[in-house]
This record gives C-alpha cells, structure tokens and sequence, in this order.
C-alpha cells in the first residue's frame, strides 16, 4: 500500500497552529478594515485563486554539467500524480496539472484521467516535446524541428504535436502549449527569415487540427540551446504567429524567457489590450532563465505582474482568462516543497495586488501625482497577507503550514523506501 498524508494528519497539525492564526486574522482584518477593505472578501479572492503544476516539476532538475537525483523521485506519471496531488492537498492551490508529451506517455488515458481524479487532480495544457530526441525517432531534432530545413523533419514535428493534441483531448485538457528550441548558434547557419516562415507554416497545420473549444500557446525564450539566434525569442514573433495564425493561438509569458531587465509587466499589458495573452509560465530568476522558485529572488516583479492581472480582471477586459502555471527546476531543494512555496507566493503576489485601491490609483495617475501612484501599489506590496493564505487553505482543509506539516509526516522518507535510488548522470536538463 502506498503512503499518503491523511486528513486526520492535517487537521491535527492545523489544530496547534489555529489560535495564533485566528490572532493574526484577526489584527490583520482590522489593518485593511481601516483601508476601506474587507478581510473576507480578499480571503475568498485567495480560495478561488488556482495555479497549475508541470508534472515534470516534481523531479529534480539539473545543470549542464550534471545532475544530482534526490531520494524518492517519482519514476513514471502515476509517481508524478501522487506527488503533485500531495501538493494541492497541503496547499488547496494547484488542482491542475500539466503534462509534458513523450515524458508522460501510457497506453490508456482515460484511465490516466481516472487516477488523476482520485489525487483531486485534472489536466492543464498539455506541451509538446521537439527539443529532445527520443529513442524511437526516426529524425533528429539536432538543427531544428518545426522549422527545419528537411520537410520530413518538419511533418515528424508537426505529427507528434497532433497526436499531443488527441492525448490532451483524452484528458479533458484545452490547449497545447508549443515551444521550440530551433534556433542556430552562427551567423549564415540559418535563413532567418525562412526559419520563420516554415514555424508559421507548421504551426498552421497544428492551429487547423485544434478541436473546436482548444487553445495554442505560443511560448518563447530569448535564448538557449540556441545563442546566435532563435526562432520564437521574444514577444514580438510570438505576437506576430499568433496573429497570423488566428484568434485560437496567444502568446505564453514564461517571466526567465525575457533579456535581463526586461518590463514583463508591460509586456503583459500589451498582449492583455491586443487579446493574445495567453497565461504564464511562474519561476524567478537572477541571471537568465534560471528557472528558480517563483518569489524567491524578485518578489516585486511578480507582484508588479498581478497589478497588471488584478487590474485586466476588475474591468473585465476583453478575452481575459490567463492560463497559471509553474515552470521551474529544482536543484537543491525537495521539489514538492519548492512548488508549494511557488504556489503561495504567486496566490500572494496576487491577493497583493488586489489590495490595491484602484479607483485611488486611477485618480493619481490622472493628476499625474507619481509619488500617490507609487506608494498605493507599494502600500499593496508591502502588505503582510500571510494570514489571508493561510485561513484560506484551512477553510479548504488544506495544511496551515505546508511545508512544515511535509515534513513532520515524513512522506519524502516513505516514498524513498518505496521508490528505487535513480542514478546520476553526466549531464542534466536546463
């Protein structure tokens, strides 16, 4: 019998923590009653707030020089859905997952859709796979993939997208997320014009084989595997596909895939008023696309983003329903805490955000008073909604401290006694 964390396990561990964070609900909900806000309301803003989980998240990532496993990794899908089940059960914040095909491959998806359920669990986007070669291929993906010079190269790209989109469809999922690594690393080494043409081209007998209600999100990234130059590396070509393809097809923001420095949240503003935004992929970074926990390095950026969300959503704008997901390799760290931790600072990133007073904000905007405009989003930022979070997974009967309560049911043990050692390698995943 596999183990599992029970209900009695968590109501025991919130019942130590309920006093003081009924304390703290409390004086927090007398701060915002001051600010004209209302506790409950932003509480019930947290318990309908959802993100999705990478179902490859929740093994140990690596670096180009090698990769370190950790103790009970999931070994298989049916692994990675207990896993990722444990996570929305502590947290009540991540009810979907999101696959990633040929990694998650089985013989019977309805039945993979069934056991999902059991964990509480549905399915996200499912993403495709043409930046690895497989060991059936028949093609290498080793110069390109939808944009290849060799059109077989290209059909066997563009088919594995189609038979992704029949195994999403099992699984009740929506949309297909794409993203590429084609790209060159010399100058001369690809037409770059050409290249893009034949991604459109392959993307457009991807779009006509969508289902009806389906989505395709169109993802990019600046840079790596490719350095000289790459296909889909920034927002513009994204949005120029998107709108060549048709209103099914949006553009997909993973916050690593941008140059340092870059004003994600503008961009996010602009794909929100242009109706091609199609959600997020959350990590942090320092350097590049480090794919680090999400809030761990620029909490503020991510809240800054959620000031751009918040905002679309109160005024309803047009098309508005942005896909969240997780996308971030851990290293150091158990990777079932790191996505819990993510989970809640995204849910916190966005319960600030709507803490702001918008109609205050607007006014200050108008009269052009920057330092007003400042200090309401920075009020928002600074704000400690902890106890928001934590009263809104309790009322869901999720875990008051997740992690803590983690580790205190020795789960990561248990599964290192049930699942086998996996052994290291000589090179890891970026």
């Amino acid at each position: 019998m596999s183990f599992a964390i029970t209900e009695d396990v968590i109501e025991s561990g919130n019942a130590r923590l309920e006093q003081a964070l009924a304390e703290d609900f409390d004086a927090l909900g007398r701060q915002l009653s001051r600010r004209g806000i209302s506790i409950e309301a932003m509480t019930a803003r947290a318990m309908a707030f959802s993100v999705a989980v990478p179902t490859w998240g929740v093994g140990t990532g690596g670096t180009r020089f090698a990769r370190f496993p950790g103790p009970g990794e999931p070994r298989h899908i049916h692994d990675k859905l207990e896993d990722c089940g444990v996570i929305n059960q502590l947290t009540r914040i991540t009810p979907n997952v999101s696959p990633h095909f040929p990694w998650d491959k089985v013989n019977d998806y309805n039945a993979l859709r069934q056991e999902a359920a059991s964990h509480a669990l549905g399915f996200d986007a499912v993403n495709s796979n043409t930046f690895q070669d497989q060991k059936s291929q028949r093609l290498s993906y080793k110069f390109g993939s939808l944009t290849h010079a060799d059109s077989g190269t290209r059909t066997q790209a563009v088919e594995h997208n189609l038979e992704c989109i029949e195994i999403g469809r099992q699984l009740g999922s929506t949309a297909l997320t794409v993203w590429i690594a084609d790209g060159s690393n010399f100058p001369g080494q690809s037409n770059l014009g050409a290249a893009f043409d034949r991604y459109i081209n392959s993307l457009k007998t991807i779009y006509a084989a969508l289902p009806k209600d389906w989505s395709v999100f169109l993802e990019h990234k600046l840079y790596e595997p490719a350095f000289y130059s790459t296909v889909i590396s920034d927002w513009g070509s994204s949005f120029m596909a998107a709108l060549e393809l048709g209103p099914k097809a949006r553009c997909l923001v993973d916050l690593g895939h941008h140059a340092p420095n870059t004003n994600i949240e503008q961009i996010v503003a602009r794909l929100i008023r242009a109706d091609k935004l199609a959600g997020f992929h959350f990590n942090d970074s320092k350097y590049g696309d480090d794919d680090l926990d999400s809030g761990s390095i620029d909490p503020f950026r991510l809240f800054l983003v959620f000031n751009e969300l918040v905002d679309a959503g109160l005024r309803q704008a047009h098309g508005f329903a942005p896909a969240y997901m997780i996308d971030q390799s851990h290293n150091v760290t158990d990777p079932i805490e790191s996505l819990m931790s993510s989970a809640v600072e995204i849910q916190r990133a966005f319960v600030q955000a709507s803490l702001i007073d918008r109609e205050a904000l607007t006014a200050a905007q108008e009269s052009s008073d920057a330092m007003l405009g400042h200090r309401l989003v920075k009020q928002a930022f600074v704000t400690d909604v902890s106890p928001i979070l934590a009263e809104a997974r309790r009322r869901k009967g999720g875990a008051i401290d997740p992690i803590g309560l983690y580790r205190e049911s020795g789960y990561r043990a248990q599964k290192s006694r049930e699942r086998p050692a996996v052994e290291g390698t000589s090179a890891g995943i970026v």
